[in-house]
């Protein structure tokens, strides 16, 4: 059982080594994307970098816009300062007010833009991230969509604003999604200690089997060059005599 694990690894690392070869070879298809720095928790807060890669050749990026959800608000975004760059935080009354530690809060951020203060921006070959400390993050979806704009210095504008379905194609200017994880102690529990023993056990397993694997590659190894050396040692008796 254990042999044929280590016989399974062996050939599923030689097919990662070409997939990676053809990975390499691929082309990147790069967008405006969204992710947290660490997790995203529902009911909690996060730091979320919106990143945005340049994918022209001849001109840069001097503006970001980004749309937050209205089904969802975020009262609290607090941009990171970023050098080049000046930002601007925009508030709007809410239809039905939140409420936040006790308090009533009758407003949300809608949009958050990104301008480069001294017209370079994001020039070809490069991207960007913009950091944003946001909260609370609701606890009653999975996700949250935030539909943006980027701006070229020739005045092209680019909008990421399709929501991708689940079960389609990603559309050609697929709108940032932040993923959304189950919430921690403090706000609404955890996943439970079973999962992590069970996680880790899995991983003591996979690193035993891991290092076996090691070791009989390395014996492998040995045996390989031991033979090339007796066949140069033969075959140089063989031109002696």
């Amino acid at each position: 059982m254990q042999a044929s694990r280590i016989a399974s690894r062996v050939t599923a690392a030689t097919a990662i080594a070409g997939t990676a070869v053809l990975a390499l070879s691929a082309p990147a298809f790069a967008h405006v994307s969204v992710q947290p720095e660490g997790a995203a928790a529902k009911g909690g807060y996060a730091v979320v970098d919106f990143k945005v890669p340049n994918e022209r050749d001849n001109a840069s990026t001097t503006k970001v816009e980004v749309t937050f959800p209205t089904d969802h608000p975020l009262a609290s975004v607090m941009p990171e300062p970023i050098a080049g760059w000046n930002v601007k935080v925009t508030k709007s009354k809410l239809d039905k007010p939140l409420t936040m530690h006790g308090e009533k809060i009758d407003e949300a951020v809608s949009q958050v833009t990104w301008t480069a203060a001294d017209g370079k921006g994001i020039q070809p070959g490069y991207f960007q991230k913009f950091p944003l400390s946001v909260g609370a993050l609701p606890d009653n979806t999975d996700q949250l969509v935030f539909k943006a704009l980027q701006t070229y210095s020739d005045n092209e504008v680019v909008r990421w604003i399709e929501v991708p379905q689940a079960g389609q194609d990603e559309p050609e200017n697929p709108a940032p999604v932040l993923q959304l994880s189950a919430a921690t102690d403090g706000h609404g529990g955890s996943a439970g200690a079973k999962d992590t023993s069970d996680k880790t056990e899995t991983a003591a397993s996979d690193a035993h089997d891991t290092d076996t694997t090691a070791r009989v590659l390395g014996v492998v190894g040995i045996v390989v060059g031991a033979a090339g050396v007796a066949y140069g040692v033969l075959a140089g008796r063989r031109r002696t005599a």
